[in-house]
């Protein structure tokens, strides 16, 4: 083989190594993405999963901007990580202990010296990474907060502008976002600050091992290849560690996430089913005609420690039975709505439905077979269809039959696309009204034993509340139901009244019977009767 033809063999081969080095290096990057988004969408899952599963407890104390940086923001960081290339630090460290490893078989005094000058630098990136990880957690705690802020005033943007609130608001969210841009300031700081000091000593290396190494040269105890080496091993031990103070804010950033979601994935769940295999635990008994008697036994209750709603609660209610719960406002009517549907467990005491402890029943169990009714109707974006069966398999037939058994299958068919009329979120093209007649077609269809109303009327205009009440007294029928109305002329005919305050029952009988007494409930319905 001739000269031409060797080298042309050899630029051929170069090429063709170059090519293959490409082509590997853009499936690294993409397999690398790939992956990072694959693990990042399972923990976003994850977390969506373990958020749900939280009791009601948790979220009275946590703000919901808070909650969703945590599943966006935070997760986006920890994916960033991916995306940056950063889990190549591994290879990075590697290539660090292959070339001192060289230098030192070259030269072990100059291999010595940029080692022990590389301890100032491991010290340095430590103190900075703990500077940065505390600079970005607060970052991300005011990011929390502005999140926060921002969500609140655009749930309550009713009430900003009525109030005229909009530039103190505005001003509000200004300091709040200055917060924010300080706190960054800082981690840009340390950031800038790390790439900068490694910089300078990789600089200061290179001139140490020209410095000592031309000694060496002069002594003739180094010749100038040897030096030559050294100087580019000298650059490409620096190197590793250019590129980790690239992917530093990143790392920084993904360990700041992991550790805030940890602390969510963490946080304990409150309310859980008994252990054990589901087919194996007790059910309730759904073609038993005696169905729905609901019994609080020495019920005691508090939101926070020591500070009961709820005290020594004594009640039976039997199956079929229809009773009111009234009282003055934070008396605990809705705290004993809230007990029964197991949104939180009780303090002291127990709660039974059909003789079965409602904290051996799952909970799936135990609230399939209450229906509920509040006073807001909450609805989701998506279509009417979807608003009434909440993703549990009815036909339309069956939807249908549950609007016009609560009359207001009129009112549905009367929308642009009748049942696949898309609503938007919290319903917002609707009514409160029309979201609150909804929400009856969305108790009717699931058949529950139990019904709960929880001021379920108190939205809806004179002439649909006649027309819904019709409708309700079919819903009501054979079943038991807990009403709880601040409108005592609705309760009327109701089998039992229960009148709380302050947490204790203190009044139990028929409306009659009550009003006989001239106790609080006589009391109460006197000043109605007034217009008081």
């Amino acid at each position: 083989i001739s000269l031409s033809q060797g080298l042309n063999i050899l630029g051929a081969i170069l090429m063709l190594s170059i090519i293959i080095r490409l082509i590997f290096q853009s499936l690294q990057g993409f397999l690398v993405q790939k992956v990072g988004q694959i693990i990042t969408a399972d923990i976003r899952n994850d977390l969506f999963k373990h958020v749900l599963s939280l009791g009601v407890r948790f979220f009275d104390s946590t703000p919901v901007g808070k909650l969703i940086t945590r599943l966006t923001s935070d997760v986006e960081a920890l994916g960033d990580v991916f995306s940056t290339g950063a889990i190549g630090i591994l290879s990075d460290l590697f290539s660090i202990l292959i070339i001192a490893i060289t230098m030192f078989s070259l030269q072990w005094q100059l291999g010595l010296m940029l080692i022990l000058m590389m301890l100032p630098v491991t010290a340095i990136i430590i103190y900075f990474q703990q500077k940065y990880r505390q600079a970005n957690y607060k970052a991300r705690d005011e990011l929390s907060g502005l999140n926060s802020q921002l969500q609140e005033n655009l749930i309550g943007i009713g009430v900003v502008q009525l109030f005229r609130r909009e530039k103190f608001n505005s001003e509000l969210f200004r300091a709040n976002n200055l917060d924010y841009i300080k706190a960054v300031d800082k981690t840009i700081f340390y950031d800038s600050a790390i790439s900068g000091i490694l910089e300078w000593i990789s600089l200061i290396a290179i001139a140490a091992v020209l410095f000592l190494g031309g000694q060496f040269v002069l002594a003739g105890n180094l010749d100038f290849g040897t030096l030559s080496s050294f100087i580019l091993y000298a650059q490409r031990l620096f190197d590793p560690l250019r590129q980790f103070a690239e992917k530093f804010t990143a790392i920084q950033a993904g360990l700041t996430a992991v550790e805030r979601i940890i602390n969510l994935l963490n946080e304990e769940v409150e309310i859980l089913d008994p252990e054990g295999e589901i087919k194996k635990l007790p059910t309730l008994q759904v073609n038993n005609s005696n169905i729905g008697e609901i019994r609080f036994e020495n019920v005691w209750f508090g939101y926070k420690p020591n500070e009961y709603v709820l005290k020594n609660l004594n009640f039976t209610i039997k199956p079929g039975e229809k009773v009111a719960l009234v009282g003055p406002t934070g008396a605990g009517k809705s705290s004993v709505i809230r007990l029964l549907c197991r949104l939180y467990d009780v303090n002291k005491g127990r709660i039974l439905v059909d003789g079965i402890n409602i904290k051996d029943l799952p909970q799936t169990e135990l609230r399939k077979h209450i229906g509920v009714i509040l006073q807001d109707g909450f609805l989701f974006a998506g279509d009417v269809k979807s608003n009434i069966t909440l993703g549990e398999n009815y036909s339309l037939e069956e939807i249908q039959a549950s609007a016009k058994n609560t009359n207001i299958d009129k009112f549905i068919t009367e929308l642009p696309q009748g049942y696949n009329t898309q609503l938007r979120e919290r319903g917002a093209n609707l009514s409160g009204g029309q979201k609150q007649l909804l929400a009856f077609a969305r108790a009717a269809i699931r058949k529950p034993r139990i019904l709960v109303l929880d001021e379920a009327t108190a939205s809806l205009d004179v002439v649909t509340e006649a027309l819904i009440q019709s409708a309700l007294e079919q819903l009501l029928a054979e079943r038991t139901a807990i009403i709880i109305a601040h409108r005592l002329s609705t309760i009327r005919n109701v089998n039992r009244v229960f009148v709380l305050k302050r947490g204790e029952l203190i009044e139990s009988g028929t409306h009659e019977e009550l009003l006989q007494q001239e106790g609080l409930y006589a009391g109460l319905y006197k000043l109605q009767m007034l217009g008081i």
